[in-house]
């Protein structure tokens, strides 16, 4: 059976004050690891959004994912998540169209209700607002792309150039709750949880509505993974903007009372510990992935918490020549 995994590659841009790079450092680095990601036959970019971070954030990914489509040509283009209750519906659509038509049918969007109470007030909303947006919101898109006109908000309106894949890009949803599981099984296409039991909940709710059990999750690494000769060595390079990102992602989820793969750690030693920052050797990166087998995934995160970018290019360099070659003969 095959043994490689299929992979991604992530980006946040991330900027703390401590980090030795630029946010347009960064950005730029973002883009050559796409390019090289997609010469890997790397699944798909993934795109993240939050908004008024202090460390940079990035805050329009579909601004992003125009300058990854128009670097690359066959790579998928993940919005992952798009908060969409702080966004206008109709320009959601539009702009999501736009890219599709840019990168000639690569964009995969994954719609969130978000959690970060800030966020909201920032563009003058609650938390309250996210309801009604999030139990309309696939509905609409699919109407939106349709490329007809309809009604919205008493008014008609047209979604102009319809996207390129047919009849629509799929609609994903992503979440932490049973409201967005249930939210998930009945409108969209699939859902993209922050943990395993998230997802179990989506399975049931989909069996409540008599439809198709997707079967469990596709198993994955941790949300880091460094690949390094030595990795204590790395790790002391690594381990500061994995505190950061660790406890700036559990502060936002403890304030919103979530459950999720990140949380706060009192310093680098306990956070090693937790496992969920992961430095391992190519040697030990080709065993992860054996174990995951060819329905795994694994998503690479070389920019992480602002990481120099030529930190994360060794891990990838070593993904290339050490780790991916193995892996894809033993598929052959």
């Amino acid at each position: 059976m095959s043994s490689c995994p299929a992979f991604s590659i992530r980006f946040d841009l991330r900027c703390p004050p401590f980090a030795k790079s630029s946010s347009a450092d960064l950005a730029e680095a973002a883009l050559a690891q796409s390019v090289w990601a997609e010469e890997q036959g790397f699944l798909a970019v993934i795109l993240s959004e939050h908004h008024g971070s202090p460390d940079g954030y990035l805050p329009s990914p579909m601004v992003m994912a125009g300058a990854v489509a128009a670097r690359t040509t066959r790579i998928g283009i993940s919005l992952a998540a798009m908060i969409a209750p702080l966004h206008d519906p109709l320009r959601l659509a539009e702009d999501i169209a736009m890219i599709d038509v840019l990168s000639r049918g690569r964009v995969i969007p994954i719609l969130a209700a978000g959690y970060v109470e800030t966020e909201f007030h920032a563009f003058g909303k609650t938390l309250r607002d996210r309801g009604p947006v999030m139990d309309e919101i696939c509905q609409f898109l699919d109407q939106a792309w349709s490329g007809e006109s309809f009604e919205y908000h008493g008014k008609m309106v047209r979604v102009t150039p319809r996207p390129v894949q047919q009849p629509r890009p799929p609609i994903l949803m992503g979440g932490s709750t049973r409201i967005a599981a249930r939210r998930a099984a009945k409108w969209a296409d699939y859902f993209v949880p922050s943990t395993d039991a998230c997802f179990e909940m989506y399975r049931e709710e989909l069996q409540k509505l008599g439809k198709p059990d997707p079967g469990p999750p596709a198993p994955s690494l941790p949300m880091f993974v460094h690949i390094s000769e030595d990795p204590d060595a790395a790790w002391e390079q690594i381990a500061p903007h994995a505190l950061h990102e660790s406890n700036a992602y559990g502060h936002w989820m403890a304030e919103a009372g979530l459950d999720g793969p990140y949380a706060e750690f009192a310093d680098e030693d306990a956070l090693r510990r937790s496992g969920k920052y992961l430095v391992v050797t190519p040697e030990e990166m080709i065993e992860l992935c054996r174990g995951l087998g060819a329905g795994g995934n694994v998503a690479m995160h070389p920019l992480m918490g602002g990481l120099d970018p030529e930190i994360g290019w060794q891990s990838l360099r070593l993904l290339e020549t050490k780790v991916l070659p193995i892996l894809r003969a033993e598929a052959d």
